[in-house]
């Protein structure tokens, strides 16, 4: 890497001391540890916090109402989050479909890497290999119960190939399982197309109507909240929730109270059911005083199904903001600040570079290659752009890089599209042509983290897969 990047930032001395007073380590207990372009922070195991990821699935940037006032969507917890937390209005999932975000919100790696741009079906393999740290055997090799509730998505190795796509008979089991990649606990199905088959660790334990699965789930994230295990050990808890993806089967008592009406009012009661299980964690966190020690985030895999939210251009599947763009709340009681907003750059690939700097544990140069610690952001003390530059994709192969209010856009279609995003948020004016020094220097950079494996500072690692930078500069008329 560049030595530039290896060299740490005056601005961090002032982090530093600011985050030994936020966090309140005593000072025999406060190491830092300055690797590459971080630091952590380390604690005793009783003050490490306890961890709680809740991911909509496709979440659009503009259907909660704190992200978008006067929204037809009633999400009174996630409203209550953002008041009680922090709300970032330029967060991206790591790309505009479920599986490859999925993919980089646990590894903290591109999924573009492993050429993974498409979704996973039921019998698809894995596409995280044991080898492969994710944020779950990081928690859990520091001390962490791990456990993961909800949609896996990520592919399965099965003992043979039992039932179909959409209902695997009940007993089948699984040769790697959710656990492989680091979960003590896996409750939950492999993706939407079967939600109706639950899997308990590596076995298929029932098969029940659609309907029913978001209220089991529901009960089980309870019930591990509810546990007296909780209050002895520190906990990651990963909660890939069904709503508001379809199918859209709002149980009945959500039926008509989602805040919307007419044709497709249940859309409105299924994400008003997902808000509800945010809710339950909420209340679960009070009830048994957790709330205080616990850091709690929520956002979603993508925007929104077919439905754009303007100004964004574009929804689910597009390279543009409405694709990737997603609403990312952030809680933690006296660290963040009540009521807060973050207009930095992120990526849900930062959960494992955070929790990492959390914990004080150093990652190792073959793990998370594309994440970056947004913990000054969230404690409000961050003095710069935690991210130099963030990659985005899309299904079909487009790429982009994102660099303060530029962002670069290769297509498959053989162009290249240049957006200034502090001016022209919903990208409809491609200014590519008249920015030539903005286009080579992006060019430049997106080509450096390709060859080099990863964006972070550190030893150059390999793609498991090749990636092409699509289009070229358009030709002056």
């Amino acid at each position: 890497m560049d030595a530039s990047r290896r060299k740490r930032p005056p601005c961090r001395e002032e982090e530093e001391s600011e985050m030994k007073r936020r966090l309140n380590v005593p000072k025999t207990l406060f190491f830092l540890f300055l690797l590459s372009n971080s630091y952590f922070v380390y604690a005793a195991d009783a003050s490490k916090p306890n961890v709680i990821f809740v991911l909509f699935d496709d979440l659009g940037y503009g259907q909660p109402r704190c992200f978008r006032e006067g929204s037809e969507f009633k999400t009174p917890n996630l409203d209550r989050l953002a008041r009680e937390g922090i709300r970032f209005t330029d967060a991206h999932s790591a790309a505009s479909v479920c599986t490859p975000t999925r993919y980089g919100l646990l590894t903290g790696r591109y999924p573009s890497r492993i050429g993974q741009y498409g979704v996973l079906t039921t019998f698809s393999p894995p596409i995280i290999p044991k080898s492969r740290l994710t944020v779950a055997s990081l928690m859990k090799q520091n001390g962490y119960d791990t456990a993961c509730i909800g949609k896996w998505h990520l592919g399965m190795n099965w003992d043979g190939k039992p039932g179909n796509e959409k209902t695997i008979p009940v007993g089948s089991k699984l040769i790697e399982s959710p656990c492989a990649a680091g979960f003590d606990e896996f409750f939950g199905y492999t993706h939407a197309r079967n939600i109706g088959t639950v899997i308990e660790q590596n076995q298929v334990v029932a098969n029940v109507e659609d309907v029913e699965t978001q209220p089991r789930l529901a009960k089980r994230i309870v019930e591990f909240l509810d546990a007296p295990a909780r209050k002895a050990k520190p906990f990651f808890l990963y909660l890939p929730i069904c709503p508001p993806h379809t199918p859209i089967v709002p149980a009945k008592d959500f039926v008509g109270k989602g805040g919307t009406t007419g044709k497709g009012s249940d859309y409105g009661d299924w994400l008003y059911q997902g808000d509800w299980v945010l809710g339950q964690v909420l209340e679960a966190l009070d009830r048994q005083k957790l709330s205080e020690n616990t850091l709690i985030l929520a956002s979603s895999d993508n925007g929104a199904a077919g439905r754009p939210y303007a100004p964004l251009r574009g929804a689910k599947t597009s390279i543009y903001e409405g694709g990737h763009r997603v609403p990312f709340i952030a809680r933690w009681p006296e660290k963040i600040k009540a009521g807060s907003t973050c207009d930095d750059t992120i990526c849900l690939n930062d959960l494992m570079a955070t929790c990492a700097e959390i914990i004080g544990v150093k990652l190792p140069d073959d793990a998370g290659e594309d994440s970056f610690s947004i913990l000054p952001d969230l404690l409000g003390i961050s003095k710069r752009p935690v991210r130099e530059a963030t990659i985005h994709q899309a299904p079909n192969g487009d790429l982009a890089i994102r660099q303060g209010e530029w962002k670069l856009i290769f297509l498959k279609n053989n162009k290249r599209e240049l957006y200034n995003l502090r001016t022209d948020i919903g990208e409809s004016n491609d200014v590519a042509e008249s920015n030539d020094a903005v286009v080579g220097r992006l060019t430049a950079l997106m080509s450096k983290y390709v060859a080099d494996g990863r964006s972070t500072a550190g030893t150059p690692q390999k793609n498991d897969a090749p990636i092409e930078l699509g289009g070229k500069k358009k030709k002056k008329k």
